[in-house]
């Protein structure tokens, strides 16, 4: 009796993570839901940068995949983004489009990092750490040409679909 209580059990929690799922439709309105993410001209990690986009802004739906999903920008350029980086929940930007309507959870959360309030709260709460480490290592950024070049001369996989 309790191996089909178990098994119930474990079905029915299948069945919640299948609901759960987000997926999206061809022609569904999306906004981006990180601070920044480049359009590539395919899913492999290397894949050649097509455009940049910033939170908030709206694409439409050409073909999505669990991962990835290839999108269109209202200019017309195309190309595929992480699904993850995508939200159905409507971001609005001002009309100057350069600043967006959202509180700075939202943006945070989208960010997947820290509002600005919340780094505060948690230095004061944490006076002995040095966070000097941090902010220089925030300030780093890599290029997907220099990543290439490191890989490629460590012969290294680069892990990522082509």
């Amino acid at each position: 009796m309790k191996k089909y209580i178990a098994f119930f059990i474990c079905f029915l929690c299948l069945a919640a993570g299948a609901v759960a799922k987000t997926s999206f439709r061809e022609g569904e309105t999306l906004y981006v839901s990180v601070k920044s993410s480049e359009l590539k001209n395919g899913t492999g990690r290397f894949a050649s940068k097509v455009a940049k986009v910033t939170y908030g802004d709206r694409v439409t739906v050409l073909q999505p995949e669990d991962k990835n999903t290839k999108v269109k920008l209202s200019d017309g350029t195309i190309g595929w983004i992480a699904t993850g980086s995508l939200t159905r929940k409507k971001i609005v930007k001002s009309s100057g489009g350069s600043t967006v309507k959202a509180s700075t959870s939202e943006i945070a959360l989208a960010g997947k990092g820290f509002s600005d309030e919340s780094e505060k709260a948690y230095k004061s709460s944490n006076s002995a750490l040095d966070y000097a480490g941090v902010d220089e290592m925030e300030k780093i950024s890599v290029s997907s040409e220099a990543l290439q070049s490191f890989i490629e001369t460590g012969n290294l996989s680069d892990g990522g679909e082509e």
